[in-house]
């Protein structure tokens, strides 16, 4: 029997982020599967309140004041709020699904759940306190997760992680994770879906130079910073370049570097995302903080090496390092070395990248991800 899901996200697209994409691809393979979904979020960038994504797969966009540049949107609480709250509340809701534990808009989800009698799952994506980039303020972030944590782990929920990372940080808020809810990807989707476009074409670069992507946020949690850094430390290497797609607000102390082999991309769609990383040998994602970052499995997707620090997913994915590189933390030393080392070898770059290509293609896939939701959900209600 075809059953419908609820998935709250605070955040959707067009913001982009891993949470977000996790959350489209999961009511995308949901409905793919015979079941109906539908997304609850933040109607942070004034779009419809309502709209049809697919066959099976619905939009609801809740108002919010969008605190943080809408990074953390706080649910707007008015006559059109309290109209499509009950609009969902009449749904024929069998499951409910919580992307993230601190947002206001998750305890809107566990509301939602207590009211139709139904146990909601929430599933964690991260490894690590929230960072602004500034120790004072991050001071304060910790405390409010901490804060915002504990209320909501007093309701009956099934919480689970994105990696195994994701789960032992549940144990940091005194929660036991049910398990693991992988973030996945159609690999093969992914790169047929390119653009086609030639980056090294477009910006001068031969096709023996050796080329080292990245695709994210610019923001600090990012490690954005070193990573500009170990491109004007290799900045007299004219045979390794470095191509940053995204957009942030540490845009202008990347740029500021103003060495020849740092090229800033802007903001690039997904089509695009993946004619970069097919034209990538590498891949850097020297990032502090994730649960199973959607960029890792993009660049492994298209056969890009990673260079990639060990946080959340990393193990799941790259087998302890056999299948890519992995740095301690954010730092530009490292990561000169470990692209010095992979432009050495190139033979074993390709490798790996191919090898790493395999086997996402063979286990991380969306079907099986929905597969494993379906079964949590089911559990967590029986």
């Amino acid at each position: 029997m075809n059953k419908m899901y609820c998935i709250f996200s605070a955040n959707y697209l067009p913001n982009i982020g891993g949470v977000e994409k996790y959350t489209e691809n999961l009511a995308l393979a949901l409905a793919a599967g015979g079941d109906k979904a539908v997304i609850v979020t933040s109607n942070v960038f004034n779009l419809p309140f309502i709209e049809n994504l697919s066959a099976g797969v619905e939009i609801v966009r809740l108002p919010c004041i969008p605190l943080m540049n809408g990074r953390l949107p706080f649910p707007r609480k008015n006559t059109q709020y309290r109209e499509l709250f009950k609009y969902i509340s009449d749904l024929p809701i069998d499951y409910i699904v919580v992307n993230t534990r601190f947002y206001f808009h998750s305890f809107e989800g566990v509301r939602l759940a207590k009211s139709k009698g139904i146990r909601p799952i929430v599933i964690d994506h991260g490894s690590a306190h929230l960072t602004l980039g500034n120790k004072y303020a991050d001071k304060v972030v910790a405390f409010y997760e901490h804060v915002i944590t504990h209320f909501l782990k007093k309701n009956d929920i099934a919480f689970y992680g994105v990696s195994k990372m994701s789960c032992r940080w549940l144990n940091h808020f005194g929660i036991s994770s049910q398990g693991v809810l992988n973030n996945s990807i159609d690999a093969k989707g992914f790169r047929e879906a390119s653009s086609g476009r030639d980056f090294r074409s477009e910006y001068g670069i031969s096709k023996d130079s050796f080329v080292v992507s990245f695709t994210g946020r610019l923001i600090p949690e990012k490690g954005v910073l070193a990573l500009a850094q170990a491109a004007e430390d290799l900045s007299e290497d004219k045979d390794i370049f470095f191509l940053v797609a995204g957009d942030g607000p540490l845009r202008e102390a990347v740029a500021s570097k103003r060495v020849e082999n740092l090229i800033l991309l802007g903001r690039l769609d997904s089509p695009d995302v993946a004619a970069l990383l097919l034209d990538s040998d590498a891949f850097c994602l020297p990032t502090r903080s994730e649960g199973f970052s959607t960029s890792l499995l993009e660049c492994a997707a298209c056969g890009a090496t990673p260079v990639v620090t060990h946080v959340g997913g990393v193990d799941e994915l790259l087998r302890d390092g056999d299948l890519g590189c992995l740095i301690d933390k954010a730092d530009h030393e490292e990561i000169k070395n470990a692209v010095l080392f992979l432009n050495r070898d190139r033979n074993r770059c390709t490798t790996m990248g191919e090898e790493l290509r395999k086997r996402v293609e063979r286990e991380f896939s969306w079907a099986i991800t929905a597969d494993k939701v379906r079964k949590a959900c089911s559990l967590a209600n029986n």
